[in-house]
């Protein structure tokens, strides 16, 4: 645990910092997964996670409950949308005590904010909000003059000033590759080992999905605990309904009462209304 300072001056203790994560490249793998709730920051916490993500929307409520773990925040592509909308964003959750953010914005974008030493993590591979680009959600990178490209994308992303690369969905081979070719941290999100963080979502890890995507494998079995506990909540509120119409609840043991005396006293008055 590192002894830091936030963004806001504020006194605070992180399990890993951006310096701890480059001493670590290619030596030691960390491992990231998304937090947005006070609960699933806690167990976070807990977990000795090294990493998380919560959604800018979120990051008071995820700093709150977990106030050790490095955090990247999301900023959002469509809600914040010109440069000085995202630079404004990023210093309100820095202020919270987020970290880092996390933005799939242009190269220009993030040497922007990376030149007010703010930490930027940026996005490659499969971008989902950018799939129109490229033919829908698939492995980016297939090809050699397609993983070329992507390599200079990551040099590029390198030379703007990101610390770090959300790497998703590229074939493990390739990036395999180009991590060891670049000063950026690699967070590999259905990209195999070769990177340099291993990430998964919460729902996703935890057993919430449905229907998870092929890279993400379930650590647990959440979704049938919510599953039972969904179907225990209907029976309670039928067998409430049942018991209330039925003149079983509310029973004598369940309702206050008053002395006789006190109760005659009141019909009395009542008949003089």
């Amino acid at each position: 645990m590192k002894k830091i300072y936030t963004a806001a001056a504020q006194p605070a203790n992180r399990t890993v910092t951006i310096a701890d994560m480059r001493a670590a490249k290619g030596k030691q793998k960390l491992v990231q997964v998304t937090a947005n709730t006070a609960e699933e920051a806690s167990a976070v916490e807990e977990a000795g996670i090294d990493m998380m993500v919560c959604d800018a929307a979120n990051a008071h409520i995820v700093r709150a409950a977990n106030q050790t773990t490095f955090c990247t925040a999301a900023i959002k592509l469509t809600e914040h949308v010109t440069t000085d909308d995202i630079m404004r964003e990023a210093y309100r959750v820095l202020h919270l005590g987020v970290d880092a953010i996390i933005t799939a914005r242009s190269f220009k974008t993030v040497e922007t904010l990376a030149r007010e030493d703010i930490p930027v993590m940026g996005h490659l591979g499969l971008v989902p909000r950018k799939s129109i680009w490229v033919g829908g959600l698939r492995a980016v990178g297939k090809t050699a003059e397609e993983a070329d490209k992507l390599y200079r994308d990551f040099k590029s992303l390198e030379n703007a000033g990101a610390f770090a690369v959300e790497s998703e969905v590229i074939p493990g081979p390739v990036m395999a590759e180009i991590a060891p070719r670049t000063k950026l941290i690699c967070v590999s999100l259905g990209s195999g080992s070769g990177g340099d963080v291993t990430f998964l979502f919460m729902n996703d890890l935890c057993g919430e999905t449905k229907n998870p995507p092929r890279h993400a494998r379930a650590f647990g079995n959440l979704g049938a605990l919510h599953e039972a506990l969904y179907q225990a909540r209907v029976q309670a509120l039928s067998d409430f309904r049942t018991a209330a119409l039925g003149g079983e609840f509310p029973t004598p043991a369940e309702t206050p009462g008053v002395d006789k005396e006190e109760l005659q006293a009141f019909r009395n008055a009542l008949g003089k209304h």
